[in-house]
């Protein structure tokens, strides 16, 4: 079974950096599509961001794009997602998703989901 822990978050001034990091175990990371998703206060979980199996392909919301860059180590098994220029709607839980086989964008095809780490951007 898969086992998802996400790290990394906390509380960032309008503008900063970030690095989330989303550690896999329990089976072979380099068959799953590994991806980024967040729930802000109120509001549905939606897609940020995914990354193929073998790493070569990503794909970004809008509101993202430019600003946020996932990238995985299939030798530690883990997934990331850089954050850059971080800005107070970017406030949210940040969950990693896995979904065994290709790539996809849809969050109800990912089986397993880490339990989340906070984000929160002060303006």
């Amino acid at each position: 079974q898969v086992q998802l822990v996400e790290s990394g978050g906390g509380l960032v001034q309008a503008g900063d950096s970030l690095r989330l990091s989303c550690a896999f175990s329990g089976r072979t990371f380099s068959t799953y599509t590994m991806g980024w998703f967040r729930q802000a206060p109120g509001k549905e979980r939606e897609f940020v961001g995914t990354i193929s199996r073998g790493g070569s392909r990503t794909y970004y919301v809008d509101s993202v794009k430019g600003r946020f860059t996932i990238s995985r180590d299939n030798a530690e098994n883990t997934v990331y997602l850089q954050m850059n220029t971080v800005q107070p709607e970017d406030t949210a839980v940040y969950y990693c998703g896995a979904r065994l086989g290709a790539t996809s964008t849809t969050e109800s095809s990912f089986e397993s989901w880490g339990q989340g780490t906070q984000v929160t951007v002060s303006s």
